[in-house]
């Protein structure tokens, strides 16, 4: 909680704890505040019965309330101001009554402001000890209704939220998509020669897609606790150099100019290369996003206090106080308009937060305002040692031709795989649920099979168990699937699959899979092609 919103909340305490209290005299009404003021009780007195709604309006516990105020003339203001609270609210009102008044034939006191007014009546002479018994009672259930109120303001906000963050999604899934179709339907009658710019364009907004889908499970990932890392000793230098050079073409397109600069020793943090990545990519990402063109972004790298420390400048838009205390909230951005040119689902910095924080790390934000730019500083703890160094992900290509089966009841995607196999020259095929990719298995004996785990008739858990009781260790089984939870990566292996990959497959991914040449045929009992048991 900020400063500015502790301050609140203790305001608005003080306000929601007190009583207000209205007497004929004021005698009465001091010696009443002196006896609740020094049972712990805040107490206001108040002169007439138009500062006494005031006050109310303002916020208050309780009202205590002499009957003699209460003339027919001089009370509609207050049964006006009960009638028009809101839903949450019941203000309980404490009326000192002429002894034995709610019981002789003169109006009742419970009557004067309404019948639905909460009204508690203590009659005089009052002892002491029952004015603060009732005092409490009715700052206890006072209380309670202000939790009731937080708690349907919380519960309306996350729909808010909930709401913006849905025409967010919507937004920023139509416009890739949109753009997608379109190539698809130029490429379908459009010149040749186009065709590559249009695979281009299909290519980019796929994976923004892709990005898009990833981070989404990524920040549902983290913020429940199903995220592990993998560490190893990362130079912070190279990683951050190879960020900036996938970040450059984004910020020279959009006229930015970005560098680096700090310490060249090797910064040396114990991590997870491909999570860091991510922490940088998106900080990056956000300021070349909000810094107008001809602007400035600068990554300032170095130690500070012991720690390595990673700070992204930028002369953009900046943030205001507001916005700058919940800067890494989740669904939050700094602007919402209608045009959404700078997009985003408002979950990259959340994202940033939470993977700084499983490395042991922090991030804060600093802003002077709108208009005078943003500074994002990561400080991670260092390690000791010389940096490793960080090899480039190679994407080698098949050593030998397998024989491929695809088990995939997705029509298009499983022609589209069959076809790429093809191309990069094995043998493939494919089979549209459980029982049938089974069957095929038996009939080719595939040395790698790719299995959907959500098939028809039987399930790709099933299918593996299958396929590896009759084929052994000389099939690769391989489960491609869009779940990829711990507990799905879990249940994959215990199935008997050897490789967990997830939708959508990069074709790296696929190529590193098949670099490894066939292992040899298992022999059985009756030979290197048993039958499966049926």
């Amino acid at each position: 909680m900020t400063a500015f919103e502790q301050g609140r909340a203790t305001e608005r305490d003080l306000l929601e704890g007190r009583i207000l209290v209205l007497t004929p005299t004021g005698r009465d009404a001091l010696l009443t505040c002196d006896l609740l003021t020094r049972a712990g009780f805040a107490t206001k007195v108040c002169v007439d019965l138009a500062e006494l709604c005031h006050e109310a309006a303002q916020g208050a516990a309780a009202l205590m309330v002499a009957e003699e105020v209460l003339r027919p003339s001089a009370r509609t203001g207050l049964v006006a101001m009960l009638e028009l609270q809101p839903s949450w609210s019941d203000l309980p009102v404490l009326i000192f009554t002429g002894e034995g008044a709610s019981l002789q034939g003169r109006a009742p006191a419970l009557d004067l402001l309404g019948p639905r007014a909460n009204v508690t009546l203590l009659d005089r002479p009052l002892r002491p000890v029952t004015m603060l018994s009732a005092a409490r009672a009715a700052v206890r259930a006072r209380r309670r209704q202000y939790e009731a109120r937080e708690e349907i303001e919380r519960q309306e906000l996350a729909v808010r939220q909930r709401d913006e963050f849905l025409a967010m999604l919507g937004h920023e899934l139509r416009n890739p998509l949109g753009t997608i179709l379109l190539a698809v339907e130029i490429l379908g009658r459009g010149d040749p020669a186009d065709a590559p710019k249009q695979h281009d364009i299909i290519r980019r907004h796929g994976q923004h897609l892709a990005r898009l889908v990833d981070d989404l499970l990524d920040v549902a990932r983290v913020t429940s606790g199903k995220i592990s890392l993998q560490r190893k000793e990362v130079d912070l230098h190279d990683l951050v150099s190879g960020c900036i050079v996938a970040i450059e073409p984004a910020a020279r397109a959009q006229g930015l100019q970005i560098g680096l600069r700090g310490d060249t020793e090797p910064l040396v943090v114990d991590g997870d290369t491909v999570r860091l990545e991510q922490v940088v990519s998106n900080l990056l990402a956000n300021a070349v996003k909000y810094t107008p063109p001809g602007g400035h972004v600068d990554v300032w790298l170095g130690q500070e206090g012991g720690e390595a420390s990673i700070r992204v400048h930028d002369d953009g838009v900046g943030l205001d106080e507001e916005t700058l205390a919940h800067a890494f909230d989740l669904f939050s951005q700094s602007e919402r308009t209608l045009d959404r040119s700078q997009g985003g689902l408002g979950i990259g910095l959340t994202l940033v937060r939470s993977l700084v924080g499983l490395h042991g790390g922090t991030v804060n934000a600093h802003s002077d305002g709108r208009g005078s730019g943003s500074e994002f500083v990561v400080r991670l703890p260092l390690c000791d040692g010389a940096a490793p160094p960080i090899e480039p992900r190679a994407h080698p290509r098949a050593v030998a031709v397998h024989r491929v089966l695809v088990v995939e009841d997705n029509a298009d995607m499983l022609e589209l795989m069959l076809s790429l196999l093809g191309h990069l020259g094995h043998e493939a095929h494919g089979a549209v649920d459980g029982l049938e990719g089974v069957a095929t298995a038996r009939q080719i004996r595939p040395t790698v099979v790719l299995v959907d785990i959500g098939l028809p008739r039987l399930d790709g858990y099933g299918v593996a168990r299958q396929i590896r009781a009759e084929l052994g260790s000389s099939v690769r089984l391989v489960a491609l699937s869009g779940y990829g939870q711990p507990e799905d990566r879990r249940r994959a292996f215990e199935a008997g699959f050897d490789v967990h990959l997830t939708k959508p497959l990069e074709l790296a991914d696929l190529e590193e899979l098949l670099a490894t040449p066939p292992a040899p045929p298992m022999a059985g009992p009756d030979g290197p092609t048993a039958a499966l048991a049926e």
